[in-house]
């Protein structure tokens, strides 16, 4: 094990983005790795590298020596405190790849030196009804990869990081096909899209709209795609329509406030995926118009706001259903995986040293991004 963490450490060896007190401090026995974190919550772009301790390590778990990490907008919104306080020091990053390290007596699945990822779930209590049905993410005491706490106290830290240890469900095989560049987005941002649109039927006959075509909309763009779905892609920016006729579409959509651009579409389509995060002017009753009978309106976005009210009546004329859907599961991702793999499916990405961490989540902050930013880990 000493070997594994030498060689870990080395990975973080630029002294530019370390204090004077962090190189001569001593390290506790039991931190092991290192990691970018937000140490201040009112400098919420500011990353500091930090020493932190792993998840107590178990028979059933999986090491992670990590390569990329994908910068999420959930990273953003909780380091700007959108979606409430949050505990700090706290490294962020759940759209962890690499090649792992270390494997415990009990797994099955991984062997040193796979390549493996690891999501926006780090556990689960394994025994209630949701783990037992392949809906473990819906997990009443589901763990976050982050900003969450094990249950003998030790606290998650993120992919912005040198390492990962997680339960062998929670990590996830890369395909031999699938570059770890493409795959670190996938596991959150792709599995949010692909989750429901496995789960609510869009594939071949079935016409699918995506509204707001950024991260996770231009992931949706492309599985539904992949799926064998009429894609419709409503977006707001003009600037945005010839990039999302290259990703797939068949049909692009520039939207207004006042939701116009709804009315030719009245009972056209049998799914919508939501992925906007900002919930201001939303026309939300006229997009559930755009439905067909029994339609569904899906949310995946996850704004800071509430939703715009509807009304029981708009519900009514077509009997549209509208919910929402978390991340997905291992046997999800595996299949959104080898999808990729067989399509050869690559996200629209920007690559950046990890230590550049704050130009990403500030670029993602002002959507000065197209449409997903990987860091890469820094090398000694």
């Amino acid at each position: 094990m000493s070997s594994i963490i030498g060689g870990i450490k080395k990975r973080f060896s630029h002294a530019a983005t370390v204090s004077a007190s962090e190189q001569t401090a001593p390290v506790p026995a039991n931190v092991e790795f290192k990691g970018y974190a937000v140490t201040d919550a009112n400098n919420w772009s500011t990353f500091d590298v930090i020493h932190f301790q792993p998840k107590t390590w178990q028979d059933t778990d999986v090491e992670i020596a990590i390569t990329h990490c994908g910068v999420c907008g959930s990273d953003v919104h909780t380091i700007t405190s959108g979606w409430g306080s949050f505990p700090t020091p706290l490294v962020v990053g759940h759209e962890i790849v690499g090649k792992v390290t270390r494997v415990g007596a009990k797994v099955k699945g991984f062997k040193v030196g796979d390549r493996a990822g690891v999501g926006a779930q780090i556990g689960a209590c394994y025994s209630c009804r949701s783990c037992k049905s392949d809906n473990e993410q819906y997990c009443p005491q589901k763990i976050n990869t982050y900003a969450g706490k094990y249950p003998d106290g030790v606290k998650t830290q993120g992919g912005y990081s040198t390492a990962i240890r997680a339960h062998e469900q929670f990590v996830f095989p890369i395909p031999d096909k699938l570059e770890s560049r493409y795959a670190a987005s996938m596991l959150c941002a792709g599995l949010t899209v692909f989750s429901p649109l496995k789960r609510h039927g869009a594939g071949p006959g079935k016409k699918v709209g995506i509204l707001g075509i950024g991260g996770l909309g231009h992931y949706a763009v492309l599985f539904a795609k992949a799926m064998g779905a009429e894609v419709y892609a409503f977006t707001h920016s003009e600037s945005k329509v010839d990039n999302i006729k290259k990703m797939g579409a068949d049909h692009v959509i520039v939207t207004d406030e006042e939701g116009e651009f709804t009315k030719p579409l009245t009972q056209e389509l049998d799914l919508i995926i939501s992925t906007r995060d900002v919930s201001d002017n939303m026309p939300l009753n006229m997009y559930l118009k755009m439905l067909w009978v029994h339609g569904k309106f899906i949310s995946v976005g996850l704004p800071d706001k509430p939703l715009p009210q509807v009304m029981a009546f708009d519900f009514e004329a077509n009997g549209s259903f509208m919910g929402g859907s978390h991340i997905g599961n291992k046997k999800e991702a595996i299949e959104m995986l080898n999808l990729a793999a067989a399509k050869g499916i690559k996200p629209w990405i920007e690559e950046l040293p990890m230590k550049d961490a704050q130009q990403a989540v500030e670029r993602v902050k002002r959507n000065d991004v197209k449409y997903r930013f990987i860091l890469t880990q820094d090398l000694a």
